[in-house]
C-alpha cells in the first residue's frame, strides 16, 4: 500500500531510491523496501500540503476488509509485519494449523512448500500483476507461483478449490495455471522464447553501471555498448544482439544510480573474451551477470 495525495497524485519517496515508499499501517511508518529506509507517515502531502490517503491492496487492508465483512472470523496473518525473530514463520504456520484457525492472509511466502491438510481454499488476488514485469521469465515465474499456490489446496481427503482474482482473466497463463496445464504452458513459452531469441535458445548476459553520477553512469554503459557493437562491426564477434543501455526498472538504490546492458548471443564465450581482453575487466562499477535470473 501507497500514500497518495488527493490534490497533486504525488506519492512520498525513498530519498535514496527512486521508488515511492510503501504505508505500513501497523506502525504509521512508511518504509523503502529497496534500502530499508524508514520515517513516520505524514499527515498532509511533503510536496504540496494535500490531504493523502492509501491506495493498493496490503495483506493488512485485505484482512481488515474481511473481518469487516464477517466479524467474528479468526484471521492470520504472515507478511513482513508479522514475522519476526520471535514470532517465525514456523510459528504462525504452527497456530493456523493446530489452532484450527479458519484463514490465514499472506504475501507470496504463503504459497511455497506448506502441507498443511486441512486447507480446501486458495485464494490469489492480483493473480495477474507480475505479468506485466519486463523481464521475459514474467510468465514462467507467474505460473510457477500460481501452481504452488493452487498446490496448498486439497492436500488431505477433502477436495481442494482454488480461486484466481485478476484483470486479465483470459491471459492464457493464468488459464493454463487454474487447470494444472504444465505441458501447454511450457510449449506455449518456448515458441516465444525462440521467436525472441531468448533462453534456451541464447545465452545473455547482463551487465550494470553502479554510480552516484547518473552522467558517468551513462556515460561509462554506453561506452560498454559502443566497444561491443564495435566488435560487431569488424566481424570479431558474429550472432549477437546488444540491448541498452537502459535504466534498472528501480533506476537508483541506495543513492546509486543503475543502468543496464543485454547481450544475447548463441555462444557467449567469444563476448566474454573479449571483454576479458578490454578496459572494462577491471571496472569497479561494471558488474556482469551470466545467464541473469532476472534482466531488470
Amino acid at each position: 500500500r501507497a500514500l497518495v495525495c488527493i490534490d497533486c497524485r504525488k506519492s512520498p519517496e525513498c530519498p535514496r531510491c527512486s521508488n515511492r515508499l510503501t504505508f505500513h499501517s501497523a506502525n504509521s511508518r512508511l518504509m523503502c523496501h529497496y534500502c530499508g529506509y524508514s520515517q513516520p507517515a505524514p499527515q498532509r502531502c511533503p510536496a504540496c500540503g494535500g490531504p493523502l490517503k492509501t491506495v493498493g491492496t496490503g495483506t493488512q487492508k485485505v484482512q481488515q476488509q474481511l473481518q469487516a465483512v464477517f466479524p467474528h472470523l479468526a484471521v492470520d496473518r504472515m507478511d513482513t509485519d508479522t514475522v519476526s525473530a520471535v514470532n517465525t514463520h514456523e510459528k504462525i504456520l504452527d497456530h493456523f494449523k493446530n489452532e484450527n484457525v479458519p484463514v490465514l492472509i499472506g504475501t507470496q511466502m504463503v504459497a511455497k512448500g506448506h502441507d498443511i491438510p486441512n486447507v480446501t481454499l486458495v485464494g490469489v488476488l492480483s493473480a495477474d500483476s507480475a505479468l506485466n514485469l519486463p523481464d521475459f521469465r514474467a510468465s514462467e515465474r507467474t505460473f510457477s507461483l500460481l501452481t504452488q499456490a493452487a498446490g496448498r489446496a486439497g492436500r488431505g481427503d477433502k477436495a481442494g478449490h482454488v480461486i484466481f482474482q485478476a484483470y486479465d482473466v483470459e491471459n492464457k497463463v493464468l488459464q493454463q495455471a487454474a487447470r494444472q496445464d504444465y505441458d501447454s504452458f511450457a510449449l506455449d513459452e518456448l515458441k516465444d522464447r525462440e521467436a525472441f531469441f531468448y533462453p534456451p535458445f541464447a545465452q545473455m548476459l547482463k551487465m550494470t553501471v553502479w554510480d552516484k553520477d547518473e552522467g558517468q553512469a551513462l556515460a561509462l554503459a554506453k561506452k560498454v555498448t559502443t566497444f561491443l557493437q564495435a566488435q560487431q562491426l569488424e566481424g570479431k564477434l558474429n550472432d549477437i544482439l546488444v540491448l541498452g543501455p537502459f535504466p534498472g526498472l528501480v533506476a537508483k538504490v541506495r543513492d546509486m544510480y543503475r543502468f543496464n546492458i543485454l547481450v544475447k548471443a548463441k555462444d557467449m564465450q567469444p563476448v566474454k573474451d573479449a571483454l576479458l581482453d578490454s578496459e572494462f575487466r577491471e571496472q569497479r562499477n561494471l558488474f556482469f551477470d551470466v545467464d541473469p535470473v532476472n534482466v531488470i
